[in-house]
């Protein structure tokens, strides 16, 4: 077995040159080759993983590349994962790392695919549709955002806009498994490594390891 310094070193390795997003979209290749994406429509969400917020560590700080958001009435201090999802397949083919300040919204664009023509998204992502106004962000000018409808206005509309609402949060459930086989499955519900880079790499693999075994739970219960 190779010593903890040599493993250390081939983590660093991966993390340089970004292997996970490599592993990450060769999965997707493998998997579009295979016909189990649908393409054409992606869901796209994000989910707040906590870091350590104590100083009580070899430099006294925080880590710098974190940073503080509030959701409800609780503060939360760490990174943001944010993923790009098949809306017929539920399997990832986007995954982005930002400090938990970040908006949702800013990373629409990296986790858009260039053949999207619907994107479903929660109430968080109000102001969507305007990003192809944005320059560099023409090509999102195609593509239909169903933003979900804020639960506090829902009860004042008609019984088929809430029908068809209640169809759109059926296809947006697809995006929690993912998450729920990270963190529960996984057991990746705090930061381990300082840094986005580091975390950004370890998503990635999480993620598409997440989808191997979503893969192989969907072939067990075919057969």
């Amino acid at each position: 077995m190779p010593d903890a310094t040599t493993l250390l070193h081939f983590r660093h390795l991966l993390k340089e040159h970004r292997l996970g997003e490599v592993l990450l979209a060769a999965q997707n290749a493998v998997f579009d080759e295979q016909g189990w994406i649908m393409r054409g429509g992606s869901i796209v969400d994000a989910t707040i993983i906590a870091a350590p917020s104590s100083t009580k560590n070899r430099s006294r700080a925080r880590d710098p590349e974190m940073r503080q958001t509030k959701k409800g009435n609780q503060w939360f201090f760490g990174i943001k994962g944010h993923i790009g999802v098949d809306a017929g397949t539920g399997y990832v083919h986007a995954v982005s790392v930002t400090a938990a300040s970040a908006t949702d919204l800013s990373q629409v664009p990296v986790l858009v695919r260039c053949d999207d023509e619907v994107v479903y998204t929660d109430a968080g992502y109000q102001g969507a549709q305007s990003l192809s106004a944005k320059p560099g962000l023409e090509h999102l000018a195609g593509v239909e955002f169903r933003v979900a409808i804020p639960k506090s206005k829902l009860a004042g509309l008609p019984v088929a806009d809430r029908a068809i609402a209640s169809r759109q949060a059926g296809v947006r459930a697809k995006v929690e498994h993912p998450f729920l086989v990270v963190k529960r499955d996984f057991g990746f519900v705090k930061t381990r490594y300082r840094g986005l880079a580091k975390n950004a790499h370890h998503l990635a693999m999480l993620f598409a390891s997440a989808n191997w075994l979503m893969r192989a739970r969907a072939v067990a219960l075919m057969g």
